[in-house]
């Protein structure tokens, strides 16, 4: 088979396209024909030498995809050859076929193309894991989004709207439009305004609910001091560096919580019981054509480079989809 391939850490450029082992089936898992995966930002910092896959992932990148069912490995039921699925990947996505873990397989919701059910898997597992499982998202609290026109952030808008939230989103303001038909109730363009002074003009002083949060160092002081009493701040990502000063007094004071978690290095039994959460309580959304995947553009998987200049640029809306 062909797998993107990265022979050397650097620029898109170091992406290639090339032949490489088919995979093979082990105790409990399923080989997919990948129809399309999608260009998530970790797999910029992969191409970059700074996010290796974790122990036992495949070398090439890509968290995602979807496709059929092409074999099935040792002790694997609920499954079928020729079966229409997506997957959360530790690694491979970028492939025409890859190795899953059975349990983190998902049946394409209905309603939804197969080359864009690539868009929901992982963006679906991280913000149900972090806003729903971990944040308690609740009917009529706000939820404050930021990076609202990444896949993540898309996604977030959506199910936050449709758990009863009041959602507000910083962006560029080129996608303020856009968001607010997803259902946003507010934008903010963080080039131009504090979003800490906007979010408490909204909420009539009170603060976000919850904060789901992908800059992490840089946004800590300022995301602590956005929140309401008894909020709480979940931090996915580290665009804005590692480190931020925490008042910790301002935090006892609102009684609120400060986590931070990762996805692609979680234990099998735990991405599992993700997926299964997702499966039972969003892909039920998704059906009714409540929550959607909101992809920007199609790219053939061989132009692999084209589609991560775009995703460095953050000129896109939603997911990038690479397509086999």
């Amino acid at each position: 088979m062909r797998a993107i391939t990265i022979p050397e850490p650097g620029g898109p450029e170091a992406l290639v396209w090339a032949e490489v082992p088919d995979p093979e089936p082990g105790p409990g898992e399923v080989v997919v024909q990948v129809r399309a995966s999608a260009v998530n930002r970790a797999d910029l910092l992969q191409r970059q030498g700074h996010y290796p896959p974790p122990p036992g992932a495949p070398a090439y990148p890509g968290l995602e995809c979807s496709g059929v069912v092409a074999a099935l490995g040792p002790d694997v039921t609920g499954w079928e050859v020729g079966q229409e699925v997506c997957a959360l990947l530790a690694g491979g996505g970028y492939a025409e076929r890859v190795a899953v873990p059975a349990g983190q397989l998902l049946p394409v919701p209905a309603g939804v193309d197969l080359v864009d059910a690539a868009a929901l898997p992982e963006v679906a597992c991280t913000v149900w894991s972090n806003v729903v499982a971990l944040a308690r998202l609740a009917e009529g609290e706000t939820l404050l989004v930021h990076g609202g026109g990444s896949g993540i952030g898309t996604f977030a808008v959506q199910l936050g709207v449709a758990l009863g939230a009041t959602v507000v989103v910083t962006a560029r303001s080129a996608k303020h439009e856009r968001l607010r038909e997803l259902g946003a109730a507010h934008t903010i363009d963080y080039r131009e305004q504090d979003f800490v002074e906007e979010v408490r003009k909204v909420t009539d002083g009170r603060g976000a609910d919850v904060i789901l949060d992908i800059m992490g160092g840089a946004y800590l002081p300022r995301n602590v001091a956005a929140l309401a009493t008894g909020g709480r701040l979940v931090v996915i990502g580290m665009q804005g560096g590692r480190k931020g000063e925490l008042d910790l007094g301002m935090l006892l004071a609102k009684r609120a919580s400060v986590a931070a978690t990762a996805l692609r290095s979680r234990p099998l039994a735990e991405k599992a019981e993700i997926v299964r959460g997702v499966r039972e309580q969003v892909w039920p959304l998704v059906a009714s054509g409540r929550v959607r995947p909101i992809v920007d553009r199609r790219v053939p998987i061989a132009d692999a480079a084209q589609a991560h200049r775009l995703v460095e640029s953050s000129d896109h809306l939603g997911k990038v989809l690479l397509v086999v």
